[in-house]
């Protein structure tokens, strides 16, 4: 019996007793960001950050920096996978992204994007999708691009079977063969009108925030008045309730003359991080052929000369003797490296 409470005290010591009493705690920087703190910004009139994610490692980056909002967005597509469009990417492929952006990313709220043929077809299929960026992509909430009335039903569906979403208008890229290419929307009265519309109808839906993208301004500024949740501008200008860019984009991470050409005019790059990489690898290409890498820093790992006489003979033994010679040469130069390496530091 004691041997049983030891255990349970043991199964249970990760799961501390006002954690579970203790009711409602105050929200802290270490935290995921809820819906309820985003309204809470929005109410105090404070800019929402947002930004994409697509793997671990910009997870972390995107969690560390204390961004808002990590989406995990069909953009994937284009900047992970190299196509032109967003529409190649699938489902499957797309939980893949959400899974690991999930363990990478444990402060801001995750959002992952219904991709191209994942909600169009029916309601059900939406809301099946959805459920599945939930509950297998380990997303707080799912991003539709809206438009046509069947998506903004889709829309409503996903919101009555409990899942929060962001809706997407303007420039909807999943709509391109309909639009015609990447071109921005809201330029003329009737396309400025049907923006601001189809922006109160997912709100009617009920998302909990709408994405703007490659709007005229004062597009944009009239939708987020006209809104009661937060617009969310890319290429929207200044007057949304926040702001999300591709990280890709921002960072400069493709420094590629096609790259170059497909990289959005409102997308400001706060790094030229590409350049960063090529230089890297670059200069590692050279040290390898040069022969100057690895050094004795970085090759770590020892053997002492008892064992290397040892194995020498065995090698020998086995009728090795060309790599006997190479071991033994290999010995002594790592020596002399090593003691030409300590006098210079």
């Amino acid at each position: 019996m004691r041997g049983l409470r030891q255990l349970t005290r043991r199964l249970l010591s990760n799961v501390p007793e006002n954690t579970v009493y203790g009711g409602p705690k105050t929200q802290t920087p270490s935290q995921r960001v809820t819906l309820a703190n985003l309204r809470q910004k929005y109410a105090r009139g404070e800019p929402i950050t947002m930004v994409t994610a697509y793997d671990y490692p910009s997870a972390v980056h995107v969690d560390q920096a204390g961004i808002d909002i990590c989406l995990v967005g069909d953009s994937a597509a284009m900047v992970v996978h190299g196509h032109d469009t967003t529409l190649p990417v699938t489902l499957e492929l797309m939980l893949a992204h959400c899974q690991a952006v999930a363990r990478g990313a444990t402060r801001p709220l995750l959002v992952g994007d219904l991709p191209f043929g994942s909600y169009e077809s029916s309601s059900n299929q939406a809301v099946d999708s959805a459920v599945r960026v939930l509950k297998e992509g380990g997303m707080d909430a799912i991003k539709l691009e809206g438009g046509a009335p069947s998506r903004i039903s889709a829309a409503g569906a996903i919101v009555e079977a409990g899942i929060a979403v962001m809706g997407h208008v303007g420039l909807t890229p999943q709509a391109i063969s309909v639009l015609g290419g990447f071109r921005p929307q809201g330029k003329s009265v009737s396309s400025a009108v049907k923006v601001v519309e189809t922006a109160l109808a997912l709100q009617e839906a009920g998302c909990f925030s709408v994405v703007l993208e490659c709007v005229p301004a004062p597009v944009a500024a009239a939708v987020t008045s006209a809104l009661q949740i937060p617009t969310i501008g890319i290429g929207g200008g200044p007057f949304c309730s926040g702001q999300v860019l591709v990280y890709h984009d921002l960072l400069g991470m493709l420094q590629h003359p096609h790259h170059a050409k497909v990289t959005p005019k409102f997308c400001k790059q706060y790094a030229r991080v590409g350049d960063v990489i090529n230089k890297a690898l670059s200069e590692y290409k050279q040290e390898v052929e040069s022969k100057t890498f690895p050094g004795p820093s970085h090759t770590p790992y020892k053997i002492n000369a008892k064992d290397v006489d040892g194995f020498l003979k065995e090698l020998q033994r086995l009728g090795l003797s060309d790599a006997a010679t190479a071991a033994a040469a290999a010995a002594e130069n790592i020596e002399i490296a090593g003691k030409q390496s300590t006098k210079s530091s």
